[in-house]
């Protein structure tokens, strides 16, 4: 009997904060093979008031973001719960990345976005990179609030998701269709979904 295969995932949102962050933490406790990733052009985390956000570039580690928001208002933040996302975050990965950047990190099999702009962006980016493999990609949106509570569902359906998919023996363009009809009908969640290539 053959070995099943194993799925790679990226896990992506805006900022590689929140949503990816926490379906990161909670496919990695799964042991399944996942990374995540940020599509904007800078991380963005709320500040004082709307108009003051917190920004920091890609690649800065969660450890030093933490770090600069515990020396600005350490009450604020850790009642608007940052801190304590931060240090979730830092148990994960040294620091947000960018997934236009991530050419270098390899091929995925499937890419889960949390939000329809994300997931317009993701499929932008897969389209001006030119298919050298030919190798199939899904990429899935979900839509998740951008909320710590949102966060941790959304991360959960995205666990159940992705166990699904690396339960298929099958080629998955085959029955993906089925599969998500599956899923939305069970979890009353709409996704949407494209095909690229590496």
């Amino acid at each position: 009997m053959a070995a099943q295969k194993r799925w790679r995932f990226a896990m992506v949102c805006s900022s590689n904060m929140n949503r990816s962050m926490e379906a990161h933490a909670v496919l990695g406790r799964a042991a399944l093979d996942v990374e995540s990733y940020g599509t904007g052009s800078q991380v963005k985390l709320p500040g004082p008031s709307m108009h003051e956000p917190n920004v920091y570039d890609f690649g800065t580690p969660y450890g030093g973001i933490y770090d600069d928001l515990r020396r600005k208002d350490p009450d604020l933040y850790k009642r608007n719960g940052l801190l304590p996302m931060l240090k979730r975050n830092i148990g994960v990965k040294v620091a947000p990345q960018r997934w236009q950047d991530n050419a270098g990190d390899g091929v995925f099999d499937m890419i889960l976005t949390f939000e329809e702009r994300v997931f317009d962006l993701v499929v932008e980016d897969m389209n001006n990179r030119e298919p050298r493999l030919f190798k199939s990609v899904l990429i899935i949106n979900m839509d998740v609030k951008d909320n710590h509570e949102e966060a941790s569902v959304g991360a959960k359906l995205a666990l159940d998701l992705c166990q699904k998919l690396e339960g298929v023996h099958d080629d998955w363009e085959e029955i993906i269709d089925d599969l998500i009809a599956a899923f939305e009908k069970q979890h009353k969640r709409k996704l949407t979904y494209y095909t690229s290539f590496y």
